[in-house]
């Protein structure tokens, strides 16, 4: 599977080697792009940045889910939170840091708890041994260009 396949394709399976390169590396450009957005805008640019990135870390998170047997739509429902968290911050509705709306606090309370969730489970747990319904168990090894492990 190459890198593209891994940010960008929803079909497959990972292993939890891919899965923290994968994440680590989105993560941190994100974390850069977050930074130069609140230098110019604040929180709405941020969350744009968010929203941005939520694609990427989706079909992560699904091909990781899919070696671990769970279905999509779970990671999926992570990020369907995660994009209305982030939607507020856009629209303004979110309130401030000093006062944040009782909206925002509803939904980011359990999103934070099933963030840890879905990292301890798709980060620290091994996949389902074989095949399963998603492919065949990921090779060892990292992907690389030519969409075959080493």
């Amino acid at each position: 599977m190459s890198w593209h396949d891994v940010l960008f394709g929803f079909d497959g399976r990972i292993g939890r080697k891919t899965f923290w390169i994968a994440l680590v590396a989105v993560m941190a450009v994100e974390l850069g792009c977050h930074a130069i957005a609140a230098a110019i805008e604040g929180e709405r640019l941020t969350s744009i940045v968010s929203l941005a990135f939520s694609y990427p870390e989706f079909a992560i998170m699904a091909k990781r889910g899919h070696d671990r047997g769970m279905p999509t739509v779970i990671p999926g429902a992570f990020f369907a939170i995660s994009v209305v968290i982030d939607f507020l911050f856009v629209i303004g509705a979110a309130g401030t840091s000093e006062e944040p709306s009782a909206l925002l606090l509803v939904l980011t309370v359990p999103w934070l708890i099933f963030a840890l969730a879905l990292i301890v489970d798709l980060g620290f747990r091994p996949g389902t041994p074989g095949p399963n319904r998603w492919g065949p168990a990921p090779a060892s090894g990292r992907p690389h260009g030519n969409g075959r492990a080493e």
